[in-house]
């Protein structure tokens, strides 16, 4: 018996201080990315790094019942206005601890000890996971394709987020 697809509505958060919806290639990545899995793109925004934009922004998709995940991609530097983790981690009621170690591990094969710099993380906020990824393209792609994607594909095995999200477990 074949296993149907899944389809999730995911929103994308691009935080930046310089990108415009033209010059956003990581969102642009990840936005290609999850309809290419077959998921829905379900909402989209480009905030400044400034922890109450992305806040409200944020809250605004976890108190809606038709967003089951949110990935959001910049602001997890240690530069002065990098503040996704401190903007985002309130929200949440359960962190994924695994995601940011992972994260980290699978970016060290990529950039070596430049891993060390960023502040990637992840956890549940009203039934809806929250993946906080590094700005840069290449970031977006290897938490994507060797995190996400599997993690939100419910025929992924002995587990994934999927029922967490849609409430069948």
């Amino acid at each position: 018996m074949t296993q149907s697809v899944t389809s999730l509505n995911i929103a994308i958060l691009t935080v930046s201080d310089t990108r415009t919806p033209d010059t956003d290639t990581s969102g642009n990545y990840l936005a290609d990315a999850i309809t290419q899995a077959g998921h829905t793109l379900q909402d989209r925004a480009l905030v400044k790094d400034d922890i109450y934009k992305q806040r409200a922004v944020v809250s605004d998709w976890i108190a809606r019942d038709d967003i089951h995940a949110v990935i959001s991609t910049g602001g997890t530097g240690f530069t002065g206005r990098d503040s996704t983790p401190e903007a985002l981690s309130v929200l949440f009621d359960k962190n994924v601890d695994g995601f940011g170690e992972l994260f980290r591990q699978l970016s060290y094969e990529e950039i070596g000890t430049s891993t060390i710099q960023s502040r990637a993380i992840a956890g549940f906020a009203n039934r809806t996971v929250i993946f906080c990824l590094p700005g840069s393209t290449g970031a977006c792609k290897t938490g994507w394709t060797r995190i996400i994607q599997s993690q939100l594909d419910a025929s992924f095995k002995p587990c994934n987020f999927v029922g967490h999200l849609t409430g069948t477990m």
